[in-house]
């Protein structure tokens, strides 16, 4: 009796255990829209360097003067910083621009599709792989060659 509740355990922990990397990765269009792209000027006020992605907080300024925090999903920290974006790169208090799209529920979330400094280098922020309009674009330029 006592070995079946061990193996039974075993059989539980282990279902548990499969499932999570399911729910760690998602695809671009369960959380964001493809259809709202925006822009934000804003200054860096916290990086998170975690996987599987990488997240930027930028405080935008508001036509009322205020602010607003937006997160912005970026792709690995692995890829990003093979592309030059590191955090060095993403100092607090530094002016950027980022262009990605709004997340579906509104909040102050977005996919980053990329990013420029203020002397002007722009950089891609984007996972790819995960459906975002970028992968559709640079699956045409393919077709094309």
């Amino acid at each position: 009796m006592r070995r079946r509740h061990i193996l039974v355990g075993i059989a539980g922990i282990s279902l548990v255990l499969a499932a999570a990397p399911l729910r760690a990765h998602h695809a671009f269009s369960s959380e964001f829209d493809a259809d709202k792209p925006l822009k934000l000027e804003g200054t860096i006020s916290k990086t998170e360097w975690v996987n599987p992605h990488a997240w930027i907080h930028i405080d935008v300024k508001k036509p009322d003067g205020g602010t607003e925090e937006w997160m912005i999903e970026g792709g690995t920290p692995n890829t990003l910083m093979r592309r030059g974006v590191s955090r060095d790169t993403l100092k607090i208090g530094t002016p950027v621009v980022v262009n990605g799209y709004q997340s579906k529920d509104g909040s102050n979330r977005a996919n980053g599709r990329d990013i420029t400094y203020p002397d002007g280098r722009k950089l891609f922020l984007g996972s790819t792989g995960t459906g975002a309009p970028y992968d559709k674009e640079a699956k045409e330029k393919d077709k094309d060659k």
